[in-house]
C-alpha cells in the first residue's frame, strides 16, 4: 500500500493536532506517515479508538507505550483509563478531520486475538509520536481520511525543525517494513506522575448525598426541599474522577461558587 500525498499531508495535521493533548514529558515530534501493519499493536502498551459522527466515516485510534500506561495504573488518585487519558486528543484529531468522537473505548492490545485492521475496518496509516523514544501513535483508516470534510493542503504540513536521532532513524529506515519499535532498545529514565501532568480529571464538589425512592422521586416539584446526609456548616468533599481527595468550605468568588480546601485526605483514608 502507498500513501498519497493528501492523505500523508492529512494524517500529519491530523497527528499534529493529538500530539498536542497526549500526556508525556517532552513535546512529542512526529514520525514519517508509514502504511498500516498488522504488527503495530505489539509496539505498544494500550490504546483507545472512538467512531466518529459529523458525515466522516470510520474511527480514530491513538495507541501508547508502556510509560504512560504503568503511571496511569499506579497513580496516587487510584488507577486511571487509558480510553480517558487520550480522549481529548482523540478529540482534537476529529476535529482536524472535520468530525466530532464519539467516547474512546479502551483496546485490549495483550488479547492474542486482537487484530488491529479488524478493529480499524479495513486499511489504515500509521504516524508515530516520539519524546525520549516511541510514545505514541496514531491510526487512521484510510477510509475516514478520503471522508474527511476538510482537504488539507500538503504544503501546510508540520515539519519539524530539528528532528530527534530516533525520528531521523525512523525516516531512514525503508517505508515498506513494519512499524514494530522495540521499548527495550534504549534505556529511558523512569518517570511516573510528571506523565499524568496533561491528563483531564473530572472535579467534584458534593454538599452530601441523601436516599429516596422511585415514588418520592417521581413527586419532585420546584421548590422541594432535599434533606441531606450532612449539618448545615460541615466541609463539602472534592471529588476526583469519583475518588474523595480534599474537603473544604464552599466559597464565593466573583458571583461564582467555589472551594477553599481545608483537608488533604490521605490514600488510606480515601479508600
Amino acid at each position: 500500500m502507498t500513501t498519497a500525498p493528501d492523505t500523508q499531508a492529512l494524517a500529519e495535521a491530523v497527528t499534529a493536532a493529538a500530539a498536542d493533548l497526549l500526556p508525556s514529558v517532552t513535546p512529542l515530534q512526529l514520525g514519517p506517515v508509514q502504511p498500516g501493519s498488522p504488527h503495530v499493536a505489539a509496539a505498544f502498551a494500550g490504546g483507545a479508538v472512538a467512531e466518529l459522527d459529523g458525515g466522516v466515516p470510520g474511527v480514530v485510534a491513538v495507541l501508547v507505550g508502556k510509560e504512560l500506561v504503568d503511571a496511569l495504573a499506579s497513580s496516587p488518585i487510584g488507577e486511571l483509563e487509558v480510553a480517558a487519558a487520550v480522549q481529548p486528543a482523540i478529540d482534537a484529531a476529529a476535529l482536524r478531520l472535520g468530525a466530532h468522537a464519539r467516547t474512546a473505548r479502551a483496546l485490549d492490545l495483550a488479547d492474542d486475538a486482537f487484530d488491529i485492521t479488524a478493529e480499524l475496518g479495513g486499511e489504515f496509516v500509521t504516524v508515530p509520536l516520539i519524546g525520549m523514544g516511541i510514545a505514541a501513535a496514531v491510526l487512521i483508516p484510510l477510509a475516514t481520511a478520503e471522508g474527511a470534510r476538510e482537504p488539507i493542503d500538503p504544503a501546510a504540513a508540520p515539519v519539524a525543525e530539528e528532528p530527534s536521532p530516533a525520528l531521523a532513524a525512523l525516516a531512514a529506515s525503508e517505508p515498506s517494513e513494519p512499524f514494530v519499535p522495540a521499548f527495550g532498545a534504549a534505556a529511558l529514565p523512569p518517570r511516573g506522575l510528571e506523565l499524568l501532568h496533561g491528563v483531564d480529571m473530572e472535579v467534584t464538589v458534593e454538599l452530601g448525598r441523601t436516599r429516596m425512592t422511585v415514588r418520592d422521586l417521581l413527586a419532585l416539584t420546584p421548590g422541594a426541599v432535599l434533606e441531606l446526609d450532612r449539618a448545615a456548616g460541615s466541609p463539602a468533599d472534592l471529588l476526583v474522577n469519583g475518588r474523595l481527595v480534599a474537603r473544604g468550605e464552599v466559597v464565593v468568588v466573583d458571583e461564582d461558587f467555589g472551594l477553599r480546601v481545608t483537608e488533604i485526605v490521605d490514600a488510606a483514608a480515601a479508600s
